[in-house]
């Protein structure tokens, strides 16, 4: 199983991205779908979760700015995110809990630089 984001760049503040995190393989089902991000410097921390039902939870950092969604049949996660700030620069990463073959488990994308300018 592979996880491959995309959507990363640079913004000035206040602008848009759209970032997509596509899962490929032998893939049986997927539960949960996050977006996680890590500053400089700084911890990796959780930014917005999607469950396969399309519940989701967001960061406060993000609440109200950012969106995240899925298409089940792509095996696809983007988040939208808008209102950017220079904060919010960070690598981004995508991270699913896959039922697959040959193992299930956490699986995790490459990562995809979002830089925000002021």
């Amino acid at each position: 199983v592979q996880l491959q984001a995309s959507g990363g760049g640079l913004v000035q503040a206040g602008g848009s991205l759209r970032l997509s995190c596509a899962a490929s393989g032998s893939i049986f089902s997927i539960n949960a779908m996050n977006w996680y991000r890590q500053a400089p410097g700084k911890q990796r921390e959780l930014v917005a979760t999607i469950t396969s039902g399309g519940s989701t939870n967001y960061a406060d950092s993000v609440k109200g700015r950012f969106t995240i969604s899925r298409d089940n049949a792509k095996n696809t996660v983007y988040l939208q995110m808008n209102s950017l700030k220079p904060e919010d620069t960070a690598v981004y990463y995508c991270n699913a809990d896959i039922s697959a073959w040959p193992s299930a488990g956490d699986y995790w994308g490459q990562g995809t630089l979002v830089t925000v300018s002021s």
